[in-house]
């Protein structure tokens, strides 16, 4: 039997040293056919699969182009050690909507490809913390999140009045959203909601009905994420949006606080969590550690100063002796929202460590417009045109949320190793932890 292998996602990549497929003698260039005599069509259906304690797997050999039938026996849920040249097994679904805060519709030309495609796949939501819509997806889509218990998945919901979120998101499907989600609740499916916040469209009263509507499906929709809605100057011929400012700001936070107290009672969860940014805007303090309750929507902005701020100043008091001595002179570049945050932390480092120098560079977002202000969408160029003539030290360190999240490459297409060359110096990616940022500049 003849397998075609440019027309097949399913070519393995990777085997683990030591795993299951090793020890079977499975190989990288090897074809996965079926796994209990189902074709497997995407990554979500193959973890479903072989989540058994017993599975045949049937494997066409890159060698020879033989098919070999594995009999496997092992632990529930326990994973055989592989991984595929397509990571979902699947092409990505597409998103057809038309949002008007899409921000890849604000994106000016040039920059890497990957960036101009929209995806709205509930896979890639449960496999990489990506959000969808819920409005691209057919019935059989539906039903094989809740078959093969794709859980948890993060949804982009901004509204659950039905005429606004259709206008909102420019889909007639939209409106049956809070449908899917009761169906997905009743289910057992767990769901994390984001709401990108826009004034005059779905804040004020529109954001109390949403999270009235999301938090009677608590515990299954787990948490909300309100985020300020981001605004570049690549906006020809899109509809007109307004940006928060410290008032707007001020009385966004003062809505939320009091929903939270109400679903704190109620629920025995804060529930409904604002992004720094609303708090950075306002000149407000962010929560405390504990009230972000886990931080499980970190990945959004929210609780991300808190928590990184608490893990620095803890880790300083756990180092001592001949490491404080490190000398050196450094830099760290940042977006305007978390600069001051950044003074702060990098005086923590100094007091500590008194023979190394930082100085804390506030980039401003020249490429898609001041009104950008986080520093995960800073690019190499503004980097380069507002650092070139400062004095660095020996090292720039930067975060890593800057970049591909599988590749050292800016949004502007310029790679880690270009930056350095124009910079003529060593720079440094940071994780969004308070140990990394630490470990990196004092070594």
């Amino acid at each position: 039997m003849e397998v075609n292998v440019k027309n097949i996602n399913n070519i393995i990549s990777k085997v683990y040293k030591n795993s299951i497929a090793d020890e079977m003698g499975i190989e990288v260039g090897d074809i996965l056919l079926s796994v209990n005599k189902e074709r497997v069509e995407d990554i979500i259906q193959y973890r479903f699969l072989i989540s058994e304690e017993y599975i045949e797997l049937e494997i066409q050999k890159q060698k020879n182009g033989k098919i070999y039938l594995y009999e496997i026996e092992k632990d529930y849920d326990e994973e055989l050690g592989i991984e595929f040249t397509n990571p979902i097994i699947d092409k990505a679904k597409s998103c057809r909507n038309k949002c008007v805060f899409c921000f890849i519709d604000q994106l000016p030309k040039g920059m890497r490809d990957t960036l101009y495609f929209k995806d709205d796949d509930s896979r890639l939501s449960f496999l990489q913390g990506n959000f969808v819509t819920l409005t691209n997806m057919s019935e059989d889509d539906i039903n094989n999140i809740i078959r093969y218990r794709i859980s948890p998945i993060n949804i982009s919901v901004h509204t659950t009045n039905p005429e606004l979120r259709r206008k909102m998101i420019n889909n007639k499907f939209a409106g049956k959203l809070i449908d899917i989600m009761r169906r997905l609740a009743q289910a057992g499916i767990e769901m994390n909601a984001q709401i990108v916040l826009c004034p005059g469209y779905n804040d004020k009263e529109e954001l109390e009905r949403t999270l009235e509507d999301l938090s009677s499906l608590h515990p299954y929709v787990k948490s909300a994420a309100i985020v300020p809605v981001g605004i570049t100057r690549y906006r020809d011929n899109l509809a007109r949006l307004d940006i928060f400012d410290e008032k707007s700001a001020e009385c966004t936070i003062d809505q939320v606080s009091k929903l939270q107290e109400k679903y704190l009672d109620k629920l025995n969860t804060r529930f409904a969590f604002l992004s720094d940014e609303f708090y950075i805007l306002a000149k407000r303090p962010l929560l405390k550690y504990d009230e972000y309750e886990g931080f499980d929507q970190f990945e959004d902005g929210v609780g991300m100063i808190t928590k990184m701020g608490t893990e620095i100043v803890q880790y300083l008091d756990t180092i001592s002796g001949s490491r404080l001595n490190k000398s050196k002179k450094v830099s760290i570049a940042t977006g305007k929202s978390a600069y001051e945050f950044m003074c702060h932390m990098a005086n923590k480092i100094m007091e500590k460590f008194n023979n190394i120098e930082i100085n804390v560079y506030r980039i401003k977002n020249n490429f898609f417009g001041e009104t950008i202000t986080v520093s995960g969408l800073l690019t190499a160029t503004d980097l380069i045109d507002q650092l070139k003539s400062e004095d660095l030290g020996e090292t720039l360190y930067i975060t890593r949320s800057m970049m591909k999240a599988d590749e050292e490459i800016f949004l502007d297409n310029i790679t880690l190793k270009e930056l350095e060359e124009k910079l003529n110096l060593e720079v440094v990616p940071c994780e969004n932890k308070g140990t990394d940022v630490v470990d990196k500049i004092t070594k």
